[in-house]
């Protein structure tokens, strides 16, 4: 799966009392690379205080990083390192449009999409978040991201190695908390909302029976609509839904013209609510019946084609990790690949996790919705959105106990709102 990265730069760092070294270095193909000498291969060194020893980074001619490090913490610092120094505007912007900080750097345009999108951000206890994932996550997200940071840090002193975007733009990549890897929830794979929202379509225009034509459910089920529900949506339900999870777009007379297409739509063509939705696929030979006498794992994602591309592959070495394969630049590791045991994959598919709750608002205190037999109070976070070139915009963020409010439906005094059901 992993290209061959041929011959090996020499190790070119030695460790200092302050600072070790992070070596990149080109690799030419063919034949030709194995008798090439060190001297023969272009090499870039620079100093981090941050690693604990040196770490080499060996680019195939395929443009491909093949990391080796004699520690996990520094394998990881590497990749974030690595994936700034070729991914970098991509990233920023990737991580700016999760957390809701556009219209910091892009202008008012942009206000409103932030507002959205700070609605689906994870805001629990992060300490019981990193639990439900592996004993080692935080510490990766930590080490990933201090490599993203570094070089920023290494771009300050090196003003004439900023990427194009950010120099056009007039403005600097920001740095990263650990917690963004995660907290970032609205690039889900994820499409069950839309279809739940064009089964109500159906539902009001037929009935549910008939949405059965448009959908079949496995296993087996028919839908029943709860006495009292009007299955018949306001038309722009999902319009905050939207908003906080499109990809970045930049008008023609914005400013910011100048990289429009740059930044891909980071969502996928099978999240698209209402459009033909492939689901990805994979399968698995056996051992017995491969010609090999290996077992042969092959792999569909179907994630969407975009420039640059979401998908981002890597190499990762050390003591106790070897494994390669594709990933996506702001997000360390690896999600499909192999190590030197197995191969794994992802793939996505149609199941029942996100809800849309419809509630009743009291008349006499539109604050409270109807949880039950009672009334409960909305939670309200209160937040600045800062704008390029204006002051801070202050916005209200309103959630119920089952999720964010995406739209209030004043003439009939309802509201709607969004819950993700997350499955580890």
């Amino acid at each position: 799966m992993m290209p061959n990265a041929g011959k090996r730069a020499g190790f070119c760092g030695i460790r200092t009392l302050v600072a070790v070294v992070i070596c990149i270095a080109g690799v030419v193909s063919g034949p030709a690379s194995a008798q090439a000498s060190n001297d023969a291969v272009p090499t870039e060194k620079i100093v981090l205080s941050e690693l604990r020893a040196p770490v080499e980074i060996v680019i195939d001619h395929w443009g491909v990083p093949h990391i080796y490090a004699k520690n996990e913490s520094d394998l990881f610092f590497a990749q974030g390192f690595n994936a700034a120094r070729d991914r970098l505007f991509q990233i920023d912007t990737w991580r700016r449009r999760g957390l809701g900080q556009l219209a910091e750097v892009f202008g008012p345009a942009f206000i409103e999409q932030d507002k959205a999108t700070r609605l689906f951000i994870f805001r629990g206890d992060m300490k019981q978040e990193w639990a439900v994932y592996s004993k080692d996550a935080e510490q990766i997200a930590t080490s990933f991201v201090a490599g993203i940071n570094a070089y920023i840090d290494w771009l300050e002193k090196n003003p004439d190695r900023m990427p194009f975007e950010f120099r056009k733009l007039n403005y600097k990549p920001a740095h990263w908390l650990a917690e963004d890897v995660v907290r970032i929830r609205s690039h889900g794979l994820s499409g069950n909302l839309e279809d739940e929202v064009a089964r109500a379509k159906t539902a009001c225009a037929a009935d549910v029976r008939t949405d059965e034509l448009r959908f079949r459910l496995e296993p087996e089920w028919h839908t029943r609509i709860p006495e009292g529900l009007d299955p018949c949506l306001p038309k722009d339900v999902l319009k905050v839904f939207d908003l906080a999870t499109q990809e970045v777009r930049f008008k023609a007379e914005s400013p910011s013209d100048v990289v429009a297409q740059v930044v891909p739509d980071l969502r996928t063509v099978e999240q698209r609510g209402g459009e033909e939705r492939d689901e990805s696929n994979n399968w698995v030979i056996s051992a017995s019946k491969s010609a090999t006498g290996s077992a042969i794992m092959a792999n569909d994602p179907h994630r969407a084609y975009s420039e640059p591309s979401l998908r981002y592959i890597a190499d990762l070495n050390s003591p106790t990790l070897h494994v390669s394969g594709i990933g996506e630049p702001a997000i360390p590791s690896i999600s499909n690949g192999h190590n030197d045991w197995i191969a794994f994959g992802g793939t996505y598919f149609s199941m029942d996790q996100e809800d849309l709750y419809v509630y009743e608002l009291n008349p006499a205190n539109r604050n409270e919705y109807k949880y039950g037999n009672q009334w409960e109070k909305f939670r309200v976070i209160h937040e600045e959105i800062k704008v390029k070139g204006l002051a801070a915009v202050p916005v209200d963020l309103k959630f119920t106990r089952h999720g964010p409010v995406a739209l209030r439906f004043a003439p009939t005094g309802w509201n709607w709102a969004r819950r993700r059901i997350w499955r580890r």
